[in-house]
């Protein structure tokens, strides 16, 4: 009798730890793509990119209303202009360089340094939304990486700072900056700007140039679908221990010598 009751219990535990793991495999993903990156992930030195920082509000009660991007300064960019983005005032600041810079047998003293967007009244990244800020940034310098510190103010005015370097072994820190590689690879995992999004970053700017500044739809759709997935887990979750407790009794019901109850006659 202690067996038959053991058995679906032991089960019953064995699959909620099992669902809870994959939950927490699948949240997990969700999590760690929720950082300020820069698209692309590589450009060429010499050119003129276009650098589309993507910029998800990760609180759950406040929303995104400040951004600014710190700019090189040891090796800057003498050109930076914007994309205008509706709801949002964006000011580019040219400031002295802590030191004069030789570019192309020029020497450089003054170079833009910060870029900074301002949501109107009205105007923010709410929970669960995202927005992409774009800017035209060059002459791109020779040089193996940029790191790219960015500062996200929240309406509470939380500020988050975006300025962890990643360590050589590769880890990602809590906070990692945006990193644009030039002469250097990009991580493999695709940390360093997931690669993998610089061939829609284009259409999903398009599409958020068009709206009101508060986010993009797309962004909805990721959360729903991460939802979703969190959504059926739980329920295969149930289903499992359900089955597995009740297939024992349902075994013990038809075992010889028995009536419908298991009790001997």
């Amino acid at each position: 009798m202690t067996t038959s009751t053991s058995r679906p219990a032991f089960a019953a535990r064995a699959a909620a730890a099992l669902g809870a793991a994959a939950l927490l495999s699948l949240a997990a993903p969700l999590a760690a793509s929720a950082h300020v990156r820069v698209n692309p992930a590589q450009v060429d030195a010499g050119s003129y990119a276009t650098l589309t920082f993507k910029v998800p509000t990760e609180s759950a009660t406040a929303g995104t209303v400040g951004l600014t991007v710190d700019l090189p300064t040891d090796t800057p960019f003498t050109s930076v202009t914007y994309q205008p983005l509706p709801g949002w005032t964006t000011v580019v600041t040219t400031s002295t360089l802590p030191e004069p810079v030789e570019i192309d047998g020029a020497t450089v003293t003054e170079a833009p340094t910060e870029v900074t967007w301002t949501a109107d009244p009205g105007t923010q990244i709410a929970p669960g939304e995202f927005q992409q800020f774009v800017i035209s940034a060059g002459a791109v310098p020779e040089t193996g990486s940029i790191t790219l510190p960015t500062h996200q103010a929240y309406s509470d005015g939380t500020v988050v700072d975006w300025a962890e370097e990643t360590p050589a072994s590769g880890e990602e820190p809590e906070f990692p900056a945006p990193v644009l590689y030039v002469e250097d690879a990009p991580p493999a995992d695709g940390h360093g700007g997931h690669a993998a999004e610089a061939d829609d970053s284009a259409a999903v700017a398009a599409g958020d140039a068009s709206s009101d500044g508060s986010g993009s739809a797309s962004s909805s759709v990721a959360l729903g679908l991460g939802i979703g997935g969190l959504a059926l887990g739980a329920v295969a979750l149930v289903v499992s221990v359900v089955a597995l407790t009740r297939r024992p009794r349902a075994a013990a019901a038809t075992r010889p010598g028995t009536g419908s109850t298991g009790e001997r006659r």
